[in-house]
């Protein structure tokens, strides 16, 4: 007999080998699900009515490809420089009400951007309380006499945007500042250079990947965005694909302005992608102390707490006032509604189902990793960021295309065999918006179970496996107990964000079904944004939810 030869697999290699196997095909097979929607909108863009390009590059995205551009250009350097500069002076200095202003520059995260626009758009009428006071200051009588700049504009859009989403390029930029930026100061300062001046010589050239990857996430963002961009009166791509769709009913134009969109997202998941490895060179290529700030007295530490505290106000003091004053104003008037109470259940239940069937989907990406490293697990595991990166219109129009051609399928088949329609299945049911939810946000829970997952050690696995337990016995009893903290950081995440998502929420939800985002949407619609206070209000206190956790984090670690 040959010693050479291939040795059969004993029972508990062959267990073990077969368990792996199967998380691989479930990751897969989840991550598959969650490329449909994409794979679907490129191929019925691509078989779009002939001359349909043309078409609509001379009318729609003539407009909304430089009103993106533009848009995106002004919400990156602004959203750039407050979250640099803002990062800076809560790092560098210390003054009266830093440790407030570290976690409070967060809060702008729990307000959407739509919530914001619509909040404004009210204090900011001409016949408002903002406009009312100046004139009132200033003697006039009458909007007619005077009157401040329409916000409904490029540059109120641009305003508003970049002071909401600053918090992303603050995030990563003050981490950047804390861990990086000690030894270089110090040897600046022995060289004769300030601190002012070190922030613009040293500061900024060493957090330039930092800054790269916060500004691509708020651009994201930006370009996800529906409800601030159309009702501030900027035609963007996000809002052509919406019109296109909904007033049109051209779902292959829509597909078709939804691909450019996707060319924008590439570059900017490129754009990420190469400054965070640029950040993890320069983190990992020195190593630094902690940057010991410089202490502020007097006028000179008052000023830098009103500097520091102007974007908080502006992004979410001004517009979280003016909810909490007008929901008080309707529930004096009329209580809780029947309506809002079934807008509760229906955000609650459908956020709630999406959640639970991401977490799941996210478990399978990762334990995948963990038990079968290698390209198969790790191409999955990168490619459950596409439906993230992408804009929910997007998701929500290749959901259309994907499901309605499956619903007709089925519908054909059933036909032709049994002489029965089933008509639609999936497209108008909430199965199409969970579908959705799923997809974009899948990454979100494979980035949260396996960073609780890369905490345990392998030794727990080996021991495990000595032990002649199966990777599913691993995982119940050693690996889920183990990751709960980091599974309900990742459930909150995407929770929240189904709760704030309007995009794909507005175009795939059932007929006469309202969430907490679609009846504000609709109330804004019809000029009465005061209407829908209270649904606003719930949506901003749990989107607070996971920016106290951030905090919180931020506290224990410092």
């Amino acid at each position: 007999m040959n010693s050479d030869a291939i040795q059969p697999l004993t029972p508990r290699a062959r267990a073990r080998f077969s368990s792996s196997f199967w998380w691989l095909c479930l990751s897969v097979l989840a991550v598959c699900g969650a490329m449909v929607p994409v794979l679907a909108l490129v191929l019925q863009a691509l078989q779009g009515s002939e001359g349909l390009w043309a078409h609509l590059g001379s009318t729609v995205l003539w407009t909304a490809l430089p009103d993106t551009a533009i848009l995106l250009a002004g919400v990156g350097l602004l959203a750039g420089v407050v979250g640099t500069y803002a990062a800076w002076l809560v790092t560098a200095y210390d003054f009266p009400g830093r440790k407030i202003l570290e976690w409070a520059l967060l809060l702008p995260l729990a307000m959407p951007t739509y919530i914001v626009a619509y909040a404004y758009l009210d204090i900011l009428h001409p016949i408002g309380p903002v406009q009312g006071a100046i004139r009132w200051l200033l003697g006039y009588s009458s909007p007619r006499e005077f009157r401040l700049p329409d916000i409904r504009s490029m540059t109120g859009c641009i305003v508003l945007l970049g002071f909401v989403l600053f918090p992303y390029v603050y995030i990563p930029v003050r981490a950047m500042f804390l861990t990086q930026a000690g030894n270089l100061l110090e040897a600046a300062r022995t060289l004769g250079v300030s601190r002012r001046a070190a922030f613009f010589k040293v500061a900024v050239p060493l957090a330039r990947p930092a800054i790269a990857v916060g500004i691509s996430l708020a651009l994201m963002e930006a370009l996800n965005d529906i409800g601030a961009s159309e009702f501030l009166g900027v035609r963007t791509l996000t809002v052509s694909v919406y019109t296109t769709w909904v007033t049109k009913s051209d779902l292959p134009g829509a597909a078709q302005i939804a691909l450019s969109m996707l060319f924008i997202v590439v570059a900017l998941v490129a754009l990420e992608r190469w400054a965070r490895r640029k950040q993890r060179y320069a983190v990992s290529a020195q190593k630094s102390r902690e940057l010991e700030p410089l202490r502020l007295n007097g006028l000179k530490g008052w000023f830098a707490f009103v500097l520091g505290g102007l974007p908080v106000l502006i992004g979410f003091v001004v517009p979280a006032s003016y909810l909490v004053i007008e929901a008080w104003k309707r529930f004096r008037f009329s209580g809780l509604s029947a309506r809002f109470a079934d807008e509760a259940l229906n955000t609650i239940v459908f956020a709630g189902l999406a959640t639970v069937i991401t977490l799941i989907l996210g478990l399978a990406v990762a334990y995948a990793m963990r038990l079968a490293p290698g390209r198969l697990s790790l191409w999955s595991y990168r490619l459950s960021t596409v439906g993230y990166a992408a804009p929910g219109t997007v998701i929500a129009i290749g959901v259309l295309i994907a499901l309605g051609g499956f619903d007709r399928f089925v519908d054909q088949t059933m036909r032709d065999w049994f002489g029965i329609s089933t008509g639609l299945i999936f497209i108008g049911s909430g199965a199409a918006l969970i579908y959705a939810y799923s997809a974009r946000f899948l990454t979100i829970a494979a980035g949260g179970v396996d960073a609780g997952l890369s905490r345990i050690p392998q030794s727990f696995d080996h021991a495990s496996r000595t032990l002649g337990r199966s990777a599913t016995q691993t995982f119940r009893q050693i690996h889920l107990p183990l990751s709960r903290a980091s599974l309900a950081a990742a459930a909150l995440l995407i929770f929240v964000d189904c709760v704030k998502e309007l995009p794909a929420t507005l175009l795939l939800r059932p007929l006469n079904f309202e969430t907490f985002a679609t009846h504000l949407y609709g109330e804004a619609a019809r000029g009465t944004y005061e209407e829908a206070a209270i649904a606003a209000l719930a949506i901003v206190v749990i989107g607070m939810l996971p920016v106290m956790q951030l905090a919180r984090i931020g506290r224990r670690k410092g």
